[in-house]
């Protein structure tokens, strides 16, 4: 029996469901899309998957009773967005340490823990049953994601090489998971708060986005509404995000460029976004997307 076989094994004795991950990789078997449905604690079962190769090894959060919340660092040319460049805020760790000062609470790191292979950390939490939290990613803050329903991470014992970082995923604390806390539960279940006053409305027809027809209308609408909505910490990537969405449009001729660059930019600095950062990054979504159209909607 090889490592990683007992590792999944371990994992399995505490009630979690592991489906098998490609060997030195994160992602899931090619064509095993059904890995929260096959995840197993059966251990004849997982015995016999892992003596066909050394796969490694995933915890399927729903089926296994789990929040975690993915502490990340950030890569060497990445740097905080501007809600959270402050003193001491250098990853998701201080991200989280300062949430639990804001709150009032205390940081909740006596729980299972794991150092993930670019020396960010998984913390574990018992998942309330009550309450059907999903993956989220950003919505606490700046390198902070969560894995509940429809999620998975990798597991201890794991190695995966990839051309953006390569190491080990190793087990840094191991008590049971703790339940996750209530305010961490209230905040991850309440739907994101609005946090500009500006409408989707009223930026469309600044710029003249709502004389836009039929489904180009209906995208352009819903990706300023994207980019009006994200919450602190996220805003630049989400603006990313829309730009692409709206990129792909644009190389189809649904959409003409400059509609979407002026609702963007018109976006953009109604949630503060600095002009020259919205700037670059509308003009690299976009070009992106444009690499990449969209297929025609029936």
């Amino acid at each position: 029996m090889h490592d990683l076989t007992r590792y999944a094994l371990a994992a399995a004795a505490r009630g979690w469901h592991v489906p098998p991950l490609a060997p030195h990789d994160k992602r899931p078997l090619p064509g095993f899309t059904a890995w929260e449905q096959h995840a197993t604690t059966d251990t004849t079962l997982i015995r016999h998957m892992w003596a066909r190769a050394p796969f490694n090894i995933g915890i399927a959060c729903g089926p296994s009773g789990l929040l975690v919340l993915d502490l990340d660092v950030p890569k060497p040319d990445e740097h905080p967005p501007t809600d959270w460049a402050l003193p001491g805020i250098n990853d998701g760790a201080d991200v989280l340490a300062s949430l639990c000062e804001q709150a009032g609470q205390p940081v909740p790191l006596e729980t299972f823990m794991v150092r993930t292979r670019r020396r960010g950390t998984h913390l574990y939490f018992t998942a309330p049953a009550d309450i059907d939290l999903r993956n989220s990613a950003g919505k606490l803050g700046w390198k902070i994601d969560t894995r509940a329903h429809g999620g998975y991470v990798v597991a201890p014992g794991s190695h995966v090489a990839l051309p953006d970082g390569s190491g080990s995923y190793d087990v840094l604390h191991d008590p049971t998971p703790a339940t996750l806390p209530a305010w961490l539960t209230e905040q991850l279940n309440s739907p994101p708060p609005s946090t500009s006053s500006t409408s989707a409305g009223a930026v469309l027809a600044a710029c003249g986005g709502d004389r836009a027809a039929g489904y180009a209308l209906a995208a352009l609408r819903g990706e300023v509404e994207r980019v009006l909505d994200a919450v602190p910490g996220t805003r630049n990537d989400t603006l990313n995000l829309a730009a692409f969405a709206l990129g792909q449009l644009i190389a189809t001729s649904l959409l003409p460029r400059n509609l979407a660059e002026a609702c963007l930019h018109n976006a953009a600095e109604g949630i503060g976004l600095d002009f020259r950062e919205a700037f670059n990054t509308i003009r690299s979504g976009l070009d992106s997307g444009l690499r990449r159209p969209r297929r025609a909607v029936a």
